[in-house]
């Protein structure tokens, strides 16, 4: 018995610690290499090849953040995560106010952060559960620590889901657009911006008066931020 338990122990720690060695890797690779395809990508294609209503596709083009419109970085922060430049991965003040305000509705309301959904996109599946959570937390960490908010919000517009199939800024605006994203006008980033919270049932290209609703609030708010600046 004392002999099982020894090799347990041993067996946990080489596990531990080829998960620590190998997230760390992943992590720091990441920082200077494009990220062409994430979890969310594979469970998106998979689902899509099953369902005759859905074409399966993945539409995506690596883009440095320099050749994406900056109407596009303010827009995205504007309307996910407006302390992003400020917070360290996490908004505690943005996680309190939602937690009271799931206390007293029946609609619930995220806090995630731009750093916070850049893990989870890249590293982690979508299905909500406490160890996804728990591992989010881990890998947001890690972001901050290693990649910064440039490349945090670089990678976060590269693979973004716009669409069915559709993942980044520069497939979004050459699909609905027809443009490239460095192209992109301030009331189009807003557009883009505005799908994010449900991209596969919202079309930037043919808005429900809701969605013009939610562009016209983010272009407000992107009045009410400072410019975006990584200098």
């Amino acid at each position: 018995m004392k002999k099982t338990i020894q090799w347990l122990k041993k067996w946990l720690k080489r596990v531990i610690l080829f998960f620590l060695g190998s997230t760390l890797l992943m992590v720091i690779l990441y920082r200077f290499i494009p990220v062409y395809l994430t979890p969310l990508m594979v469970i998106r294609y998979a689902e899509a090849l099953f369902d005759d209503k859905k074409e399966a596709r993945i539409l995506k083009e690596w883009t440095s953040i320099e050749d994406i419109s900056p109407h596009l970085w303010l827009a995205v922060v504007a309307a996910e995560d407006q302390n992003f430049m400020t917070h360290f991965g996490f908004d505690i003040d943005a996680i309190e106010k939602a937690r009271a305000h799931n206390k007293r509705s029946k609609r619930i309301r995220g806090a995630s952060t731009i750093s916070q959904q850049t893990a989870k996109n890249v590293f982690l599946w979508p299905q909500r559960s406490w160890v996804r959570k728990g591992l989010e937390v881990y890998f947001t960490f890690l972001i901050e620590v290693f990649w910064g908010k440039k490349r945090i919000l670089e990678v976060y517009l590269n693979v973004a889901e716009m669409g069915q199939g559709i993942y980044g800024a520069e497939a979004a605006a050459r699909f609905y657009y027809h443009k490239p994203a460095d192209k992109l006008s301030r009331s189009e980033s807003a557009m883009l911006a505005a799908i994010l919270p449900s991209p596969i049932r919202r079309n930037p290209a043919r808005p429900s008066g809701y969605l013009v609703a939610r562009q016209q609030r983010i272009l407000t708010q992107m009045n009410n931020l400072e410019k975006i600046s990584f200098d």
